[in-house]
């Protein structure tokens, strides 16, 4: 049965508790559910825009909308105003749901239905209602960090099928309680829900960071028995002497959103194997609705540095320039992955939310990996010019073109590695401001960003830039 449908079957068994003290059984949810989908009349096939926070309120609105048929885009509810503004204006949504304390962005432009759990149902008056492709389910933004309106269209098996498969590898059941480390509105923090409510497991949610006391009271308060984190979490996790903490309820750590440094792999895997934990590297994207490749835990020390093998139900392979198979090991290719949580294609316009499935099943990732004698993948960079910065994905052409914009007469050229991104500038005297402006824009601390003045961007003579003659 699929986890937006059937919660009923998990009883009194609690679904969802927030650091706000909310707490839902799944038995309330179902009911709550259902009762939104009647009493607020919500039709089917529709666009509905949902500001994400990681709260007991936020989970209802996206599991409303999936039952309902309704497809949610999930974005970040401290989305910039402007970027929030043109999705608008791109998508046309019929339905908002938004926190309360955020009313004053709408004001009287919508038609409130309902308000519940520190969030609003809104309807949009006179939003054109073209009916969405059947299968569409979920939309998440690709690079909505740079402003882009480009999103990944999921189906119901995309995200259905990942659930499952997620579930399986890592071997949920209902005695889990994840803690919320990701914002839901990112896939590999919403795939975190999606598997756990697939076997009736309690998911705690906070939008405390690390970083605060009250985050670990929580986790602790509650006998967490996971955390999730991108690369970054793992550097902070180093930092604030994690190994050191006495967290005797955790059972397991994963990680994806970016490629963890070898070294700092194998420090949590001998951290887990000498404490009786898990260490579960991953790998996805958000094309693949979330993960396609794991590391077993028994193997995260042997093989670390690893992305590891296709999650159940999924097969890799790589092919070389020319479009061919390798099968001999320890060669690099671009890595190829078939399954049935690769996702429809994308969407730039309301009216590409009517396509059907553009991929059929198979996505070029555009990563470059080798695989070894045992079947294990590693990657080993990237085909087209894109960074994570701390789990987000940020293309780096749309870097520079931002900058060129907005600084007329100004050349640029950004690189770097996952983390930390590098701008070189032909005007000195803006390199603090743009470093901000990155910072600002991407809503990603100042701290990924080093921009450096440099006379003249080089260039070839059709006038590419040669990035390989930058700066070290």
């Amino acid at each position: 049965m699929s986890f937006y449908n059937d919660y009923g079957r998990f009883g009194e068994q609690t679904a969802f508790l927030d650091d706000r003290g909310i707490s839902l059984t799944y038995r309330e949810l179902e009911q709550w559910t259902m009762r939104r989908k009647e009493d607020c009349g919500l039709r089917p096939r529709s666009l509905a825009f949902v500001l994400c926070e990681n709260s007991v309120g936020s989970a209802l609105g996206y599991l409303t909308f999936l039952r309902a048929e309704i497809v949610p885009l999930l974005l970040d509810r401290k989305i910039d105003r402007d970027l929030l503004d043109h999705l608008m204006e791109v998508y046309r949504p019929e339905y908002l749901y938004y926190p309360a304390d955020t009313q004053e962005r709408f004001g009287d432009s919508v038609r409130v239905l309902h308000e519940e759990y520190g969030y609003v149902l809104a309807e949009v008056p006179d939003a054109p209602h073209t009916v969405l492709y059947e299968e569409l389910a979920l939309l998440l933004t690709t690079s909505g960090s740079t402003g882009s309106p480009k999103l990944v269209r999921q189906s119901y098996k995309n995200i259905q099928s990942n659930a499952e498969a997620i579930a399986e590898y890592l071997e949920l059941d209902e005695a889990q309680r994840p803690v919320s480390t990701l914002p839901m509105n990112y896939t590999y923090g919403l795939s975190v829900i999606n598997s756990h409510l697939q076997v009736g497991a309690t998911i705690l949610l906070t939008d405390k960071t690390m970083m605060m006391k009250k985050f670990w009271d929580f986790m602790k308060e509650h006998q967490a028995t996971s955390i999730a984190g991108v690369p970054f979490t793992y550097e902070l996790l180093k930092k604030i002497r994690f190994f050191k903490m006495d967290l005797p309820a955790l059972q397991y750590m994963t990680q994806a959103g970016g490629k963890l440094s070898p070294e700092l792999h194998r420090e949590f895997a001998q951290w887990a194997v000498e404490h009786g934990k898990k260490f579960i590297v991953m790998y996805g994207q958000t094309e693949a609705t979330a993960r396609m490749a794991y590391l077993p835990a028994d193997k995260s020390l042997e093989k670390y540095g690893s992305m590891g093998i296709a999650i159940p139900g999924g097969s890799f392979s790589l092919i070389d320039a020319d479009g061919e198979v390798i099968n001999a090991p320890e060669q690099v290719g671009e890595l190829v992955y078939d399954g049935d949580n690769v996702t429809l294609g994308y969407a730039q316009c309301r009216e590409d939310l009517q396509k059907g499935d553009e991929r059929g099943g198979r996505l070029i990732t555009g990563d470059m990996a080798k695989r070894d004698a045992d079947g294990f993948y590693y990657i080993v960079g990237r085909k087209k010019r894109f960074l994570k910065i701390f789990g987000n994905r940020v293309n780096l052409d749309e870097i520079d073109r931002m900058i060129k914009t907005r600084y007329e007469g100004m050349d640029c050229a950004s690189t770097g590695v996952d983390d930390r991104m590098q701008t070189f500038i032909t005007q000195e005297q803006y390199i603090d401001e743009v470093r901000r402006y990155l910072s600002n824009t991407t809503h990603l601390s100042e701290s990924a960003f080093t921009v450096r003045y440099i006379e003249a961007i080089p260039k070839n003579e059709a006038g590419k830039t040669l990035y390989k003659e930058l700066p070290v």
